[in-house]
């Protein structure tokens, strides 16, 4: 009902349909107050509702990662025991080896043929075969045999007992001491395995040449050319590796080292 219209009644209908407007209007606002009380609370509803479900989700992500770092743990853990266990079998291993080549350094000591002694000369007479005389002849110390296999047990004994630095040191200090010794190829071999057990190829290849170049028949020669190769293909000389384990085939073709110069070169 509009204002004009309300003008237009007696005072008394005037205040009655006022009151009836305002009652009418009191109502919607009451409706209109309480449907935005209900659509608060849906929201809310709704609001908690995702938070939970968001909650859930960050639960079971937490959950399934805490998952995964344990099975990382135990994965670790697993290839940390793996890991002990290749090294003892790897230490176990060369300890073996070791063994091996010693024990087999004996045996070839053992069959190798003793140098012809030197035929005795009479007092005062120079030998057939020199021309020149006694006093020119030059004077050389009388080797001991006992003295330089004591010399050379204990340098491999020093290797057998892993104390490589030393057992390096004891090998060179024989090979100079007795140039001309049996055992002075076998002292230059071990040398060469002392230093490469301690990661020194360059000296390591230094010395196995040596056997091969003074010593080409000695029994070790085959197997010293055969590290030689291993000692350049570790110091990225392929090439070179390639070419000594062709010239091991060549110069000691039924050698053991010959089988394993053509396994190496198939590769």
């Amino acid at each position: 009902m509009s204002a004009t219209v309300i003008d237009r009644l007696p005072a008394g209908r005037q205040l009655l349909s006022i009151a009836l407007l305002l009652a009418s209007l009191g109502v919607q606002q009451a409706h209109a107050g309480l449907f935005d009380d209900e659509e608060a609370r849906r929201q809310v509803s709704d609001l908690q509702i995702k938070a939970n479900e968001r909650l859930d989700t960050v639960a079971r992500g937490q959950m399934e990662l805490a998952n995964q770092i344990q099975a990382l743990r135990d994965e670790n853990a697993r290839l940390r025991g793996q890991v002990e266990t290749l090294n003892y079998e790897l230490e176990a291993a060369k300890k073996r080896q070791q063994d091996f080549y010693i024990d087999l350094d004996g045996r070839l000591r053992k069959i190798e043929a003793p140098a012809a002694p030197l035929a005795p000369v009479a007092e005062g007479k120079p030998a057939a075969n020199d021309s020149r005389t006694a006093s020119e002849a030059p004077t050389r110390v009388a080797s001991d045999p006992a003295a330089e296999t004591r010399e050379y047990e204990a340098a491999l004994n020093l290797f057998r007992a892993n104390r490589l630095k030393e057992a390096a040191a004891a090998f060179e200090a024989f090979a100079k001491a007795h140039p001309d010794s049996t055992l002075t190829p076998n002292a230059y071999y071990w040398l060469g395995n002392a230093h490469y057990a301690q990661r020194d190829c360059r000296r390591a290849l230094e010395a196995q040449r040596v056997v091969g170049i003074r010593w080409p028949a000695h029994a070790k020669a085959p197997d010293a050319l055969l590290n030689v190769a291993t000692c350049q293909q570790e110091l990225g000389d392929s090439k070179g590796a390639r070419d000594t384990l062709e010239a091991l085939l060549v110069k000691y073709p039924n050698s053991s080292a010959a089988r394993a110069a053509k396994q190496r070169l198939k590769k």
